[in-house]
Order: C-alpha cells, then structure tokens, then sequence
C-alpha cells in the first residue's frame, strides 16, 4: 500500500515521501498515530508544501543559532569561587553555573547545551563547548579565579 508520511520516520523516510508499506501497518499504526496518509495526488500536494514550510522554519532557527553561536564566541566569562590548597574548589562549577554567567554576559542558553565532562574542580582557563542546535557549536574560555 502506498502512503504519504505526514512525520519524519526514521528509516521509512522524510515528510512528504510516498512510501509503500504493508496495509496492517498503514491501517493499524501509520493512520491511527497520523504519521502518514493515504497517497493522493490532493494528499501527496499538502503534504509537499508541510514540507517545504518546514524547510523554511528550520532555515531559520539554524540562522538563530548561528548568530547566537557567534556571540558565544566571542564571549569570555570569569567566575569567581572560593579555593583552598593546590587550586583546588570548595564544590565545584557547573554546567548550570556556566550557563548563569553566560547569562550576566547577556546570553540566555539552557545549561543542557553546556558540554562538559565533569564538573570543574580546579583554578584555571577552560575552553567550553556550547551546542546550540544540531550541528551548529561555539566555545568560549572561562575563567575560574579565586574569590
């Protein structure tokens, strides 16, 4: 049976595609959960242009994210934290720390972009990793000083 998929389906295909599947897989799981139509020309059109609308939005966000990344870039930040012995942190700096001192730079990220190993224990310079979206990436050095 021929069908349009109205969803992404990873290893079926993209929105918009016309698939052939087997009909108890259309009429039991493709239809009910509106991941696909059935292929008409009328279908097969609106579903071109969901597509191509999709295309267009997420042009946008990845413009977004590329501008954002920019700025990220060119940021430095310095946290201040108190340190005994051989730089070593009492506690220790975060991903959720980074993200609010991206934050007083005047960059609103989620603290889950923030890529880190480990939370930072010692004084020092690190260049932090910073995912935007899918494929677009910054870094920046931060600074962790002694209080």
């Amino acid at each position: 049976m021929k069908v349009v998929l109205c969803e992404k389906i990873d290893k079926l295909g993209e929105i918009g595609d016309i698939v052939n599947v087997s009909p108890g897989y259309a009429r039991n799981y493709l239809f009910i959960k509106k991941l696909a139509m059935e292929s008409t020309d009328s279908n097969t059109a609106l579903l071109k242009r969901k597509a191509e609308k999709g295309k267009k939005h997420e042009e946008l966000i990845i413009e977004d994210a590329k501008e954002l990344a920019q700025r990220i870039s060119e940021c430095s930040c310095t946290i201040s934290v108190e340190a005994g012995e051989e730089d070593k942190l009492f506690g220790a700096v975060t991903s959720s720390d980074i993200a609010q001192a991206l934050k007083e730079e005047g960059l609103e990220i989620d603290k889950k972009w923030v890529e880190i190993e480990s939370p930072i224990k010692k004084l020092g310079v690190y260049n932090i990793d910073v995912s935007v979206y899918k494929d677009v990436k910054a870094a920046f050095k931060l600074w962790i000083v002694k209080k």
